[in-house]
Order: C-alpha cells, then sequence, then structure tokens
C-alpha cells in the first residue's frame, strides 16, 4: 500500500495536470501542483455567513464541503449539522482542519484556543500543544505537525503557530509580496486598517492603491500565471479569471481588490484586515492578555466556542477528492455540497463526473454551492443536459449573495438545488 503522501501526490496531480509534461502548459501545472503540496491556506477565503445562509441547512443535515484552511469546516458547525465530511486534496489542509477540530475539543478554553488560532503567534502555543494536542491527535496528523520542510527552514511545523501563522502558506506568503511590492514604492498597505468610514477606505484606495497597478513592475508580474499560485490559482483557472478582464490580469485584480477594499466596513471585514493588515484586529500584546477588536471567522467568535467545542466530533476529515469520496459513500446522502472554486480547475469528464456523484447522492431539496473566479456558472454547455436538468439554479439569490461576500476575490456565486423536493 502506497504511504498517505504519496496518494495524496496522486490525487492532487490526477486534479490539476490537463496537459502533457513536455508541453509549457504542462509544466505550469506541475510546477503548480509542487507548490500546492504543502501549506496553501491558512485561512480559507470564501465568506462562512454567506454559505451558511446560501446552504439554508436545516438542523440534522449532512453535509460535504472541501476543507481548505478549515475556518467554513468549523464555522459551519453553528448549524447544527449531523454530519460533515471534508475533503482535501493538500494532506497539509488535512492536517490543519484535523489539529483545529482537536484544539477546540481539547484546549481548556476559549482564551488558548484563540491564542492559538487567532494570533497563532506565541510561543506559549508550542506549549499548548505539547499539553493538550500531541497526544489527542491521530499520528498522521502528530507526524505532519512535527515534520520538517524547508519552508519551516528546518523547524518543526508546528512552529507555524509561534511565528505567526497567518504570514506562511502561499497565501501569507503572496500576501507578504503583495505589501513588500507596495513599499517598494512607498506604500503602506496596514494604513487602510486604520480607516474609520467607508468614504476613508474609498479615498484610500482611489489616492493610494489604484494607481499601483498601473505600474510597470505590477501589471508585467501578474500577467504570468505562476504570480498567482500564492492565491491558489493554477494555469487552468488563471485562465478563467483572466478572462473577465478582457485577458488583463491586472485589471481584474484592482477591480477585486477594489471591492475588498471598499465593498465593506472594516469593522465587519476579517478578510481585509487579512489581506492588509496581516492579522485579525487585536488588542493587547505578546506580553498581556489579547483579545479580538474587530471582525474574525464565526469559528474564532467567542459566542460560538462552546457550541463548535460540543459538536466537533461530528466532522469527518480526509484526503480524498469529491469524486472518489461520493462512489464509495455508504451513507443516506447529503443535504447540501460546498465545492469552493474547485471546478475552475476541473475539464469537462471531471465536471461531469462530479456531478453525476452529487445527483446520485443528494438528498431531496439538497444545495449544491460554489464560487467562480468569473461571473458566470461553469456547468451550462459542459455538464450533460441528463444531469444539468435535474437541478435548478437559484440565479437571483445566488447574485445577492455574491453581493455579500466579504472576501470580494470571486467573480460569481452559484446556488444549485436539486429538484428532488418542491421549489
Amino acid at each position: 500500500m502506497s504511504s498517505p503522501l504519496k496518494q495524496s501526490k496522486q490525487r492532487l496531480n490526477s486534479a490539476v495536470h490537463r496537459s502533457r509534461a513536455s508541453t509549457w502548459d504542462g509544466i505550469l501545472e506541475r510546477l503548480f501542483t509542487f507548490a500546492f503540496k504543502g501549506m496553501v491556506y491558512p485561512q480559507i477565503w470564501e465568506d462562512p455567513e454567506v454559505d451558511i445562509k446560501a446552504l439554508n441547512l436545516a438542523p440534522g443535515s449532512r453535509l460535504i464541503t472541501i476543507a481548505s484552511g478549515g475556518c467554513n469546516v468549523m464555522s459551519y458547525l453553528t448549524t447544527d449539522p449531523k454530519e460533515i465530511v471534508a475533503l482535501d486534496l493538500n494532506r497539509a489542509h488535512v492536517a490543519l482542519n484535523r489539529l483545529k477540530l482537536a484544539a477546540v475539543r481539547n484546549l481548556p478554553d476559549y482564551q488558548s484556543f484563540y491564542r492559538f488560532f487567532g494570533a497563532a503567534d506565541e510561543k506559549s502555543n508550542i506549549q499548548l500543544y505539547e499539553r493538550f494536542l500531541k497526544n489527542n491527535i491521530d499520528p498522521t496528523t502528530r507526524d505532519y505537525w512535527e515534520g520538517r520542510d524547508l519552508t519551516a527552514w528546518g523547524r518543526k511545523r508546528i512552529t507555524l503557530f509561534s511565528r505567526d501563522l497567518y504570514h506562511h502558506g502561499m497565501l501569507g506568503y503572496f500576501i507578504g509580496a503583495g505589501h513588500l511590492v507596495a513599499r517598494l514604492y512607498g506604500v503602506d498597505l496596514k494604513q487602510l486598517a486604520r480607516a474609520k468610514t467607508l468614504d476613508e477606505q474609498r479615498s484610500y484606495f482611489d489616492k493610494t492603491l489604484a494607481p499601483l497597478f498601473d505600474k510597470r513592475l505590477v501589471r508585467w508580474a501578474t500577467s504570468k500565471k505562476m504570480s498567482l499560485y500564492g492565491l491558489g490559482i493554477p494555469p487552468a483557472q488563471y485562465e478563467a479569471l483572466a478572462s473577465a478582464g478582457d485577458g488583463n490580469m491586472a485589471v481584474v485584480l484592482k477591480q477585486r481588490l477594489e471591492r475588498l477594499a471598499c465593498g465593506f466596513p472594516m469593522s465587519e471585514n476579517y478578510f481585509a484586515w487579512q489581506a492588509f493588515n496581516r492579522g485579525y484586529a487585536e488588542e493587547g500584546s505578546s506580553v498581556s492578555p489579547r483579545s479580538p477588536a474587530g471582525p474574525l471567522p464565526p469559528y474564532l467568535q467567542e459566542q460560538h466556542y462552546e457550541t463548535i467545542r460540543g459538536r466537533a466530533d461530528r466532522v469527518k476529515v480526509l484526503n480524498r477528492s469529491f469524486t472518489e469520496y461520493l462512489s464509495s459513500d455508504a451513507g443516506e446522502g447529503f443535504d447540501g455540497y460546498v465545492l469552493l472554486d474547485a471546478q475552475d480547475w476541473m475539464t469537462d469528464q471531471q465536471l461531469n463526473d462530479l456531478w453525476r456523484g452529487i445527483t446520485q447522492s443528494a438528498k431531496p431539496g439538497a444545495r449544491v454551492i460554489f464560487r467562480t473566479a468569473a461571473e458566470p456558472s461553469v456547468l451550462p454547455g459542459r455538464v450533460a443536459d441528463g444531469i444539468l436538468d435535474q437541478w435548478f439554479y437559484h440565479e437571483e439569490e445566488s447574485h445577492q449573495l455574491n453581493l455579500q461576500d466579504r472576501s470580494s476575490i470571486y467573480g460569481g456565486f452559484h446556488i444549485y438545488q436539486f429538484k428532488g423536493a418542491d421549489q
């Protein structure tokens, strides 16, 4: 039997590799899978509050989702599901999800949980791991966090939680690179976090941020497919995203950053805090009590701590693809499916295999939600009519919820409902 690491590599390769290795596109795809093997998303970049509205889950529902950084998986527990199956092709994300679940069950209180995953930058977190978590995680997860790799400079991966988790992973490095480029032009992106009103946010964007996208270095860098690997965007999805700006990626990124910077008050948007401040808003310091002073994902909010703690055992986290899992699941079917933006990666064959599995496993009235880099849904004309005709597309609701998505980086948000129930 092959090792978990080898199996994870095989699953990722089959999901991303669409071109021969000898072609330029094939080389780019393989460079992406090489980068994607490590931590990508220390924080997932989809709005869980929008997801929860769209899924419309009743207590006792069964949900299946791509795991990513685990913020949304944990947040979905507030809906009182019967079970959540969380899947990911990336073993680092699997390990992060399992660590979060162990932490909410075994750390002594909310303060220690927040310090570990909200601040994520204190040496005392390693002591918490040694005392409360190390012996309460499965061997594969423990081996991952106690393993060493180049991105940790030879240190154990668990030390990420003493060195600011959110400054690491491909997303953290991408955001850091953005701050570095801005500083080269004399711009401090953290200034936006000090804005008190939407008018101040708008003024800062128009006068300070928008002009950066006219710089030659920025336009050149964003024209390269590899430049967005830090956002977890493979070559196929880069093309879909660029199509939203007639092939000009700088235009697209400027539009998406404008919405992130100006679309919602800083007091409500923790995605903007991560992008512009590189961390959640806090009071206190490493030598005094620390507490949130701004918006947080639901799972990190104190009001939800005991609820999530009591339901954490309802989550199953696996290193699997959606299609692979659905082909073997013997459960009673699912009420909700969360695909994130994974379909932007897929070939027509992969889409049809996925939706065949979803349709066969869906309960009456089940909902599927997903995001796309461009605005339109990727399904019409690609998924067979015999499959897609069994689903109703909530076009207006999808549009309205897309406007409420604080993550702001996607072109479209989409809700499909299985026609097994009255509409």
